[in-house]
């Protein structure tokens, strides 16, 4: 094996470690959310960045993970952003948007 080809498996297996971790941390969370009772976000979301990780077609060829990564940290930033929205003490994001709890009767 010439040093290129250990190059590129090294860096292969590096980026499918990311993906892996980032999938587990991404089960975690939804696992997580549920637990607690909170919204996890559009449940096709969770279940699309999995199916996208694990079946062969994609957008890159399967030894780059770099678009799978991508998907997985779409599908937790959502999932993070959906439970931003639901909670009680969440804040408006429009700025012409006055909080309901300012207002003294």
């Amino acid at each position: 094996m010439d040093t290129t080809t250990v190059v590129l498996v090294v860096a292969a297996a590096a980026v499918l470690a990311c993906a892996v971790a980032v999938a587990v941390r991404l089960v975690r969370t939804r696992r997580e959310l549920r637990r607690a009772g909170l919204p996890t976000g559009p449940r096709w979301v969770f279940w699309g960045a999995v199916l996208y990780l694990v079946l062969p077609a994609d957008l890159l060829p399967d030894p780059v993970y770099l678009d799978d990564v991508g998907v997985l940290l779409l599908a937790l930033r959502s999932m993070r952003g959906s439970l931003g929205a639901g909670s009680p003490g969440a804040t408006s994001r429009r700025p012409d948007r006055e909080p309901a709890d300012d207002y003294a009767p």
